[in-house]
């Protein structure tokens, strides 16, 4: 139970934990392992690259989630019906001032690891690491943002799928291959899960607030039936890699990454709805990185 749920007011580096969002970094963490793996079965692991890579790709989602509190909470998203955890912002414990003064070290210090990672692998590199701080802040920033307009999915797929994990590959490697393509479509699909319980969970206030996500789009139902999709996604290409001859070990890490995921398909399935979804989120968010932890175990392992 947090302190703000307890009735006690959280102290400042409570504020900015909640405000972090820690369980959220497996979104950050699983990419770069799938990515480090890859270029390991290329014989192409470079550590000091790689950890820069993870350090980077955990200052992008920290700063993405200070920009997700803040500019939800300014366009009146987060009203006191919210069902989710509680907002920084929502509750009054670090001001909008604050938070992009955050926001903007976060991605500062994902610029200056950018410096060495584009050093490393070059002006795509460069490219890549501005395209990813503009769309941690258009997500629910500026005139237009896409977590406001059924977006959100595609944009958390392809910068936390493919980009982060083929970014990873290629600061490593120095070249991209279809194999990390591949690789990273199944990071894509469940590191996408995660929102999509998030979206599912709030269709009801985002429908009131004129938020429209995807979930509010596909509704209750469609939306359960994506979170399947995905699922489905993550586990058939680490096997169909194995019939590929790509990964002889994918087909063992689907099925264990398989039972792990049963829990959350079920209650998805199932209808559990409202703030009963949020212990499936965090649930979620586990999963994605055990998924990718088992999935970059049967990359790099080959017998």
């Amino acid at each position: 139970m947090t302190a703000a749920a307890a009735g006690t007011r959280p102290g400042r580096l409570q504020a900015w934990r909640m405000a972090a969002r820690l369980p959220t970094l497996t979104a950050a963490a699983a990419p770069v392992a799938v990515g480090t793996a890859a270029a390991v079965r290329d014989d192409a692991f470079a550590p000091l690259p790689a950890l820069a890579a993870l350090f980077g790709a955990l200052c992008l989602q920290v700063g993405a989630n200070f920009a997700n509190d803040v500019f939800d909470h300014e366009r009146g998203a987060d009203t006191p019906d919210r069902l989710g955890p509680p907002r920084a912002s929502q509750l009054g414990l670090l001001t909008p001032r604050e938070l992009k003064a955050g926001m903007a070290a976060s991605f500062g210090m994902a610029f200056v690891v950018g410096i060495y990672l584009a050093w490393v692998g070059g002006w795509p590199i460069v490219a890549v690491g501005l395209a990813s701080i503009v769309a941690a802040v258009i997500y629910t920033g500026g005139p237009w943002p896409v977590g406001y307009h059924a977006l959100g999915d595609l944009f958390t797929f392809v910068f936390f799928g493919l980009v982060a994990v083929m970014g990873t590959y290629y600061v490593q490697a120095g070249e991209l291959t279809w194999f990390s393509f591949w690789a990273a479509v199944p990071v894509g699909a469940t590191v996408t899960t995660i929102l999509v319980v998030n979206n599912l969970r709030d269709i009801p206030t985002d429908r009131r607030t004129g938020k429209v996500t995807l979930g509010v789009v596909l509704g209750d139902r469609g939306t359960r039936w994506w979170f399947a999709v995905l699922l489905g996604v993550a586990l058939a290409v680490p096997a169909a890699a194995t019939v590929a001859g790509d990964a002889p070990l994918g087909a063992a890490a689907a099925a264990a990454a398989g039972v792990l995921a049963w829990p959350n398909l079920r209650q998805v399935l199932g209808g559990t709805s409202g703030r009963d979804l949020n212990p499936v989120l965090k649930a979620t968010a586990r999963f994605a990185l055990w998924h990718a932890l088992l999935w970059a175990a049967a990359i790099a392992i080959q017998p």
